[in-house]
């Protein structure tokens, strides 16, 4: 597995480039609430340390992270910087953990392509529970932290 024994959220705060003057889209599923809870605030904490003001944050909340397509579409249409998309699917007995990974990934590419709003992945897809809670702020940090370093990166890159 690419991140055993690592935690990628250690970041320097000085080679990201400033959140001033950014706004920034939070689409968060709530199924699995506790991972993409956990994942919200890793991401909004760090923009805000990153100088995104409280008030160029906005949040909208979708029911599962199938319906963060179009979460991601519409927080678009509002014109943000960046846009993030927050989830977690993990396995179950069924092959729906398959489909919805794959249309959630096919979708917010999509939404990349079509758009000049880079729209960020941050949707976990893992087989346990513990591998959810590891990757959102466990032992392998929080992805939500690493997806505003990407916002961040992604909204200067789009500005230049």
């Amino acid at each position: 597995m690419a991140t055993a024994h690592k935690n990628l959220s250690h970041f320097d705060p000085d080679q990201l480039p400033a959140g001033k003057g950014l706004s920034i889209a939070l689409v968060v599923a709530q199924w699995n609430h506790e991972i993409t809870a956990a994942l919200y605030e890793g991401a909004k904490a760090t923009l805000l340390s990153a100088g995104v003001q409280a008030a160029d944050i906005t949040t909208y909340r979708v029911p599962g992270s199938f319906e963060l397509i179009y979460g991601s579409k519409h927080a678009q249409s509002k014109n943000p910087d960046a846009v993030i998309a927050i989830g977690s699917v993990i396995q179950g007995a069924t092959k729906h953990f398959d489909f919805v990974c794959q249309a959630v990934s096919q979708g917010i590419k999509d939404l990349n392509v079509q758009s000049n709003i880079p729209v960020i992945f941050c949707v976990l897809t893992d087989n346990t529970l513990e591998q959810a809670q590891d990757r959102s702020g466990g032992k392998h940090g929080n992805k939500g932290v690493e997806a505003a370093e990407a916002a961040l990166q992604m909204a200067d890159l789009s500005k230049h």
